[in-house]
């Protein structure tokens, strides 16, 4: 296997003709993700609609026959600017998974950014669990979180200019 060195952030942006607002608006109603990620196949404990800061859920998912879920805690929620929730199992940190939504020409440029929270000694042990549950080794994970990130925002895309 090649060596890949382990990313601890990255990020990927995609142009959609929709205002902000509305952008966010789909965004940030977390109950929907599973229509726009390849990797969450459901969202329980929030109500549809946009959550706010200091909602939780539990983000259901799947990576062919890998299924895990996760708790989430939502930090930011500015309407038609961020949006972002940390990630965690068992108590742990895992990441922060966010959105950035800047007024472009006719649209929005939306910025999808995820930060591996999975540092340290304790990081190590839920680094382990990661590969375990999703069969992802943590060097790897930034490479399927972009192959994802860019599934999501092009569907996302998709919906919001059809």
């Amino acid at each position: 296997m090649i060596p890949v060195e382990r990313r601890w952030e990255i990020e990927e942006s995609v142009f959609i003709r929709a205002a902000p607002e509305r952008v966010y608006a789909a965004v940030a109603d977390v109950r929907s993700m599973g229509r726009w990620s390849p990797e969450c196949v459901a969202v329980r404990g929030v109500p549809h609609g946009p959550a706010p800061v200091g909602a939780r859920f539990i983000g259901f998912n799947r990576k062919g026959p890998f299924v895990w879920f996760t708790g989430c805690r939502v930090t930011s929620a500015e309407p038609g600017a961020a949006f972002a929730f940390r990630v965690s199992t068992f108590g742990l940190p895992v990441a922060l998974w966010g959105y950035r939504f800047a007024p472009e020409e006719d649209g929005t440029r939306v910025t999808e950014y995820w930060r591996d929270l999975r540092t340290g000694r304790r990081g190590g042990f839920t680094g382990l669990l990661g590969r375990v549950f999703t069969g992802t080794r943590p060097d790897r994970r930034h490479l399927a979180n972009l192959v994802g990130m860019r599934a999501t925002l092009g569907r996302l895309k998709q919906a919001l200019e059809s």
